[in-house]
């Protein structure tokens, strides 16, 4: 799991405790606001894993290890949430910021893209709902 780009602390939160639940890693920038993100959105009663990274190098070395490599993101080659298979290697979720997604540079480096399709009316699910779903549906749990 990759949350990469900023993203509001109680969203790092939220993803932490979803990748608790799910058993896996969190992946983060080395950014100011980063740390006090994690330590007031951590409700978990010990430790949870993190890993402090560059994320385009990380995501490079991750691919060349042989992990999957998946962002979310409205895209016209994007596989629908519900289509998405059960991680059977070692897979990254990468999630961009909000409003402006996942940034250009990252996008060359996924092997797949999901999209979670909407009904109403705004062009996107919360950062940390969004990346919640994705994760579920990898570990199978969905």
């Amino acid at each position: 799991m990759a949350p990469l780009w900023p993203m509001h602390g109680v969203n790092l939160g939220t993803l932490l405790r979803t990748c608790d639940a799910v058993g896996a890693c969190m992946a983060v920038p080395r950014l100011p606001w980063v740390p006090e993100a994690l330590a007031r959105g951590n409700t978990l009663r010990s430790g949870a894993c993190v890993h402090w990274v560059r994320p385009l190098r990380w995501l490079r070395e991750r691919r060349e290890s042989g992990d999957r490599v998946i962002g979310v993101e409205l895209a016209e080659e994007a596989i629908r949430l519900a289509d998405l298979p059960m991680a059977r290697r070692p897979t990254v979720v990468v999630l961009g910021h909000e409003a402006s997604g996942i940034p250009g540079e990252a996008l060359d480096l996924l092997d797949a893209v999901v999209e979670i399709p909407m009904i109403g009316t705004g062009d996107s699910l919360n950062v940390a709902v969004a990346g919640s779903l994705v994760l579920y549906k990898l570990a199978g749990f969905v």
